[in-house]
């Protein structure tokens, strides 16, 4: 059986989230998942107990689309960014300062690197 693209990027998903679980059962930290579009990217903090959302932040997000400019743009590196130093402040806000860093199985390359930077200098610590 071969697995598509997606099925692909699940399977890894899957495996990075046991290893997390794992760790968020020694260590009680919480863990920022992101998922990102063709259009926009997501970021979540979420409880290691009950997977309780803490924070989140999006370019979906009307306050971040005109920050954007007038197109909106949210699929790029740059939006990335403006959205990784959101979600650590206010997973700071929220008083947390240490996270798992789910990437959901995407590549650590591009709009996730820029985001995981962004919010690794604004303060979160992963």
């Amino acid at each position: 059986m071969s697995l598509n693209k997606k099925d692909q990027r699940q399977r890894r998903a899957r495996q990075t989230r046991v290893r997390i679980a794992t760790d968020i059962a020694r260590n009680g930290a919480a863990r920022l998942t992101i998922f990102r579009s063709n259009l926009h990217i997501y970021a979540s903090v979420i409880s290691g107990d009950g997977g309780t959302v803490l924070a989140s932040a999006s370019t979906a997000e009307k306050a971040v689309r005109s920050e954007l400019g007038a197109a909106g743009k949210g699929g790029n590196a740059a939006a990335a960014m403006l959205i990784g130093k959101r979600i650590a402040e206010k997973a700071k806000a929220a008083g947390i300062e240490r996270v798992a860093f789910d990437r959901s199985g995407f590549a650590y390359h591009g709009r996730v690197k820029a985001l995981a930077e962004a919010a690794r200098e604004a303060g979160l610590q992963f």
